[in-house]
């Protein structure tokens, strides 16, 4: 992973004890369940990494753009934040 990609977990893990490396991010960001279980982290990266970043990032790890816009919007709609990709 680049280091610009690198910034992304920063600003994910940044106020948080556990850690989540790319992988575990990744995956979290093709199941809403999982990611439920990580609101703080993926809130984090659908609210403060910037939309560009958040769609290289997703490309990287083989999820699509639709399928990242409909993740953002489910998590959205279960978590009653707004998102850019959500939109």
């Amino acid at each position: 992973m680049g280091k610009h990609l690198g910034s992304v977990l920063t600003t994910v893990n940044g106020p948080y004890s556990v850690q989540l490396g790319d992988a575990a991010l990744a995956h979290c960001l093709a199941d809403l369940d999982l990611a439920k279980q990580h609101p703080g982290h993926v809130s984090a990266f659908l609210g403060e990494v910037p939309p560009a970043l958040q769609v290289e990032f997703a490309v990287v790890h083989h999820i699509s753009v639709p399928d990242l816009k409909a993740f953002a919007a489910a998590f959205s709609a279960w978590s009653g934040e707004s998102y850019p990709l959500a939109a």
